[in-house]
């Protein structure tokens, strides 16, 4: 689903895996906004998921779309372990970059 509202577009998707469920929002980047900056549950991605393994896990689907840095993204992730979630976040940034490309 693609939302535009008072100039803020954005894309967003749901993933899911084991028992935990992300909820993944890809802001276009404007003005006022770190380009690449990553959220989740109000904090930055590097503190929520830590290590270089799991940072190579989430930044993949930006890699493989050669789209490093394009989005402001914000993410909310519930049950399940930090595996599981990781696994999760990783799906819905996934299916939300399938939805930018079909534009």
């Amino acid at each position: 689903m693609q939302a535009n509202s008072s100039d803020i577009t954005y894309y967003e998707a749901v993933g899911r895996r084991k028992n935990a469920t992300a909820r993944v929002r890809l802001y276009l980047a404007k003005e006022g906004h770190e380009k690449g900056d990553m959220i989740v549950n109000g904090l930055p991605v590097e503190k929520y998921f830590f290590g270089e393994v799991a940072k190579k896990i989430y930044l993949e689907p930006f890699r493989t779309t050669n789209t490093i840095g394009r989005f402001v993204t914000s993410i909310l992730v519930s049950g399940g372990g930090l595996s599981g979630q990781l696994g999760a976040v990783l799906q819905g940034i996934s299916r939300a970059l399938c939805k930018v490309d079909l534009e």
